[in-house]
């Protein structure tokens, strides 16, 4: 009889609790979650369920004497490749059954799912987590033991390892150590990416701690980031160019969409059955006219007997050139814009007609944008509406102005520069000079400004890689992922408000197992001005 009593439930017996299930548990969800489970899930599941299920007192009590951060650690990580897993197969999905509908599907060999790109891919990220929080605690530990009265034998002995090891930086620059689990995913375009995106973001940070140390008191007053725009748009349109392979698609395609003066349209009525080059036949044109020393143009409306119109090689531009403007007299100007034979009208109409499309487009960016602001416009509506649009007219001058002077310099270039004279480079200082117009946006740009050299970086290693300049190292991705990480940790232990993205900032104390907290004090505010 005694069997039936309430002291013989497997809920409230004295038995200990099974060491398997209480890791299982312990290494998936915190105790305060596990409560919270119980609550509201196990209550109402079948009865033999809630019998096997132990109760949060009991949970809590078999785990209160252990250390949780490494347990913390491993179900962070856990959580990091079930998310990172899943949300990669949703993009699979999304991309080829949504996107790629009515086209022909790309056939990829099976392999093993532990071989699979997206596994290794999760592993990496849920690896870099799991490596910075346990190698961050140990140097932390080991500095501290290290530091103490009974280590200074060990000091004595080993001054210059005890020197490294005790530094304040140790635990910082030794955690970043786990930027080589990035080598576990593929050696595809990602890690590429994230290579370039932390060294760029280290880069700035470190250069707003030496200005907040005050390292840079006399520096020129039109000083700044905007400085990187002229090099970088001479790279990427000499890129656009001659190594198209390896130009920022996106790029591209903005730059070829919104150029209508300059990159010529089939006409409407154009019969059908005439060829007509495409945009890419455009480009790859004026890369051959370069390549030809910019041989003159002959029109064929005034000399309609002459043996070569245009070279062999230019033949797919015909179209375009054959009805120019006969008083055109170069080739590049009767390609872009074959009906105004005024390289000037042409470079302001372009203006007139970019200004307000460009305009449209960053209203309705910088707008979504200012969404999570809402509160600020619902209280000074006036002030932040003025703001959002002297914003939107900044960004729509640059673009227009940037886009529209490296096209118009090559017809500057073309009356003032021999034939024969840079020939190939003059595309590169054309684009150089349409960098000139970030200085309208030099105080609040800098965001675009390193998202451009960022592209412009990626464009560069790969032409490099493309012509022999410099060859690409195994796993050197890695080694600047490492480097990188070693100097933002470094800058985020001694000036956290450098780190003006309080994303970042967040993400770093992720790393480190401190929680989504932000350690910088309110002194700045994010969007960093230059000047």
């Amino acid at each position: 009889m005694a069997d039936s009593g309430p002291e013989a439930s497997p809920r409230t017996g004295n038995a200990k609790m099974d060491p398997v299930l209480r890791n299982a548990i312990r290494y998936t969800i915190s105790a305060k979650e596990y409560r919270t489970l119980h609550e509201y899930l196990l209550k109402q599941s079948p009865t033999i369920v809630r019998n096997r299920a132990p109760l949060p007192s009991k949970y809590d009590a078999a785990i209160k004497n252990k250390d949780d951060y490494n347990a913390a650690a491993i179900r962070a990580s856990l959580r990091v490749f079930l998310a990172a897993q899943s949300g990669l197969k949703l993009w699979d999905i999304i991309t080829e059954q949504i996107l790629r509908r009515g086209k022909p599907t790309r056939t990829t060999a099976k392999s093993a799912p532990f071989k699979s790109p997206n596994f290794r891919l999760s592993i990496s990220i849920s690896l870099i987590l799991l490596l910075h929080r346990v190698l961050h605690r140990f140097f932390t530990r080991l500095r501290v033991n290290l530091l103490t009265k009974d280590a200074a034998p060990f000091r004595r002995r080993n001054p210059r390892i005890s020197k490294a090891l005790t530094a304040r930086l140790a635990p910082a620059i030794g955690s970043s150590l786990a930027g080589f689990a990035l080598g576990v995913s593929p050696g595809d375009q990602f890690r590429i990416t994230v290579a370039i995106y932390l060294a760029t973001r280290a880069a700035e940070f470190a250069y707003n701690a030496l200005e907040d140390d005050g390292w840079f008191k006399t520096r020129p007053w039109w000083f700044g980031s905007w400085l990187l725009m002229p090099p970088v748009f001479g790279q990427l349109l000499h890129a656009f160019l001659f190594d198209r392979d390896c130009f920022p698609t996106s790029y591209g395609n903005f730059i070829l969409k919104n150029t209508p003066n300059y990159i010529q349209k089939r006409p409407p009525g154009y019969p059908s059955h005439l060829a007509w080059p495409t945009n890419d036949g455009i480009v790859d044109g004026l890369a051959e006219i370069s390549r030809l020393n910019y041989p003159a143009f002959v029109s064929p409306i005034l000399f309609p007997s002459a043996s070569q119109i245009l070279p062999p090689s230019l033949s797919q531009i015909s179209p375009i050139t054959s009805s120019a403007h006969p008083s055109i007299r170069a080739l590049t100007c009767a390609l872009l814009h074959p009906h105004e034979p005024s390289c000037m009208r042409t470079y302001v109409t372009f203006f007139l007609g970019a200004v307000p499309m460009f305009a449209k487009f960053f209203a309705l960016i910088l707008g979504l944008f200012a969404l999570p602001r809402y509160k600020l416009f619902l209280k000074e509506p006036v002030k932040q509406m003025d703001q959002l649009a002297k914003n939107v007219l900044r960004m729509t001058i640059f673009v227009s102005g940037a886009i529209g002077t490296s096209w118009g310099s090559i017809c500057l270039f073309q009356y003032l520069l021999p034939r024969t004279f840079l020939p190939t480079q003059r595309w590169f200082w054309g684009g150089f000079l349409g960098g000139f117009w970030g200085f309208l946006e030099r105080k609040k740009g800098r965001s675009q400004f390193l998202y451009s050299t960022r592209m412009s970086i990626d464009s560069l290693w790969k032409v490099g890689v493309k012509r022999g300049w410099w060859k690409s190292g195994k796993n050197g991705d890695v080694w600047v992922t490492v480097a990188s990480l070693m100097l933002l940790n470094a800058v985020y232990e001694v000036n956290p408000n450098a780190v003006t993205s309080g994303v970042v900032r967040k993400s770093l104390g992720m790393l480190r197992g401190e929680g989504w907290v932000d350690r910088a004090k309110p002194v700045k505010n994010e969007e960093v001005a230059e000047e």
